[in-house]
């Protein structure tokens, strides 16, 4: 696999999920969202990507890949490719790493828990709520969902989602399937 074997992550997936074929095509896509040829993504490189672009939520997503991943000025090759193995699809035999139903949740935490402070506040949801529904419904609905979700997922009522909470509301949510991107075929 030469010289791009060793810009991969040093366990996102075992070496026979990845053919060079795969790293090759990972690669070109690193080198087309690097248009300026810095050798690293930027938070800016995200915004070529459409789906992510489009999202209400792209904000936050690409902070995520900074907040967990990069060192300096943005994300390696080898930072993109581990960014990447979390949202490959789950198998159901070997042992699951980065793509794991725990790091999903952690990721997809990552998205509401704004001020990083491990946990979510009827604040962060409200302002998530709005990023999503924007001006589709009234301040008055938005603080009835967020009072509504708080309620049902708060078991400690201490006015905050915790991580254990979070993942508690989300056992049957099928976050496996949901976060999981074919990237590679």
């Amino acid at each position: 696999m030469g010289q791009l074997n060793l810009l991969l992550p040093q366990r996102p997936f075992s070496t026979s999920e990845i053919k060079r074929n795969q790293i090759d095509r990972l690669h070109n896509r690193f080198e087309s969202l690097d248009s300026d040829s810095k050798g690293y993504l930027n938070q800016e490189d995200f915004l070529r990507v459409k789906e992510l672009a489009v999202n209400p939520l792209c904000d936050n997503i690409i902070l995520a890949f900074f907040n967990e991943d990069s060192t300096g000025d943005g994300l390696s090759f080898r930072q993109f490719v581990r960014i990447l193995a979390r949202f490959r699809p789950v198998k159901q035999s070997g042992p699951q790493l980065l793509n794991s139903r725990e790091e999903k949740l952690k990721f997809a935490f990552q998205m509401y828990d704004l001020d990083k402070d491990g946990k979510i506040s009827r604040d962060e949801l409200l302002h998530i709520l709005n990023m999503m529904v924007g001006s589709n419904i009234s301040e008055e609905q938005l603080g009835s969902i967020a009072d509504r979700t708080l309620t049902e997922a708060d078991t400690d009522k201490d006015g905050v989602i915790t991580f254990e909470e979070f993942n508690k509301i989300m056992e049957k949510v099928d976050i496996e399937r949901k976060m999981s991107i074919r990237f590679l075929s």
